[in-house]
């Protein structure tokens, strides 16, 4: 971000990572900044306000994070029979990190799903290392927080969920499409869309304390079924029936 205000950028937009919006926030308070961020920006000090921002950046709450207990709810619909959960988060992105587990543990117990293990990576290797505690503790099911570094890493995460067999729930759907088994959150094509689109108003003269920050209205409940199979699991035809999309 540093070298980005030397270089004096007209705009930086950051979809999808609060860690790069927090860092453009801080590194700059004239370049007008757009972000998407999981949870809200006025309580990550991104914004004044949601209706007026008043400063150099605006952008859109993706909602992820409020999401969190239906993306649970979604997996233990398909794998009725798993009470054992492990939680997967990044601690590097400390205010997701700390919602998902807060929000992932309220609503497990109306569900009478036990939380097992609360789990940490922030490198492919320490993805690595998870899922050698996940194949000891032997979980039923695992909990994939929203983050755009977890979410970047999907064949990984395909690659060890099918080894090790274990049913995993993601928030991008980019990650059931190269195999993961589901996946539930905002429509994120249309957002990073959005982010662009402000990006373009500001390149033509709008300023980011006149754009409201926008705030997601479209989420996607997104199951693979060729993976559902191998990992043996029967779709419940109630849970089949709301998928928003199926991959074959």
């Amino acid at each position: 971000m540093a070298d980005l205000v030397r270089r004096k950028v007209s705009v930086i937009a950051t979809p999808g990572s609060v860690v790069a919006a927090l860092a453009a926030k801080a590194a700059t308070t004239t370049i007008p900044v757009v972000f998407s961020v999981p949870e809200d920006p006025v309580g990550l000090g991104l914004v004044a306000t949601l209706g007026r921002p008043g400063g150099n950046a605006t952008g859109i709450n993706t909602l992820s994070q409020e999401v969190t207990g239906k993306r649970l709810r979604l997996l233990h619909d398909l794998v009725p029979k798993a009470t054992r959960f492990a939680v997967l988060s990044n601690p590097g992105n400390a205010s997701s990190h700390q919602t998902t587990l807060r929000e992932v543990r309220k609503a497990a117990g109306p569900m009478g799903v036990q939380i097992q293990k609360t789990l940490s990576a922030s490198t492919a290797g320490e993805i690595d290392a998870v899922f050698g505690v996940l194949a000891r503790e032997r979980v039923d099911a695992l909990f994939v927080a929203s983050d755009a570094f977890l979410n970047s890493r999907g064949v990984q995460f395909v690659t060890l969920t099918a080894r090790e067999r274990i049913p995993a729930a993601y928030s991008a759907e980019d990650v059931v499409a190269v195999g993961g088994l589901m996946s539930y959150g905002s429509d994120l094509s249309d957002l990073t869309r959005q982010v662009g689109i402000y990006t373009g108003s500001i390149l033509k003269g709008a300023k980011p304390a006149d754009l409201p920050v926008l705030q997601s209205a479209k989420f996607k409940f997104v199951l693979n079924l060729q993976t559902a199979r191998a990992l043996g699991i029967e779709v419940p035809p109630a849970v089949l029936s709301i998928a928003d999309e199926v991959i074959e």
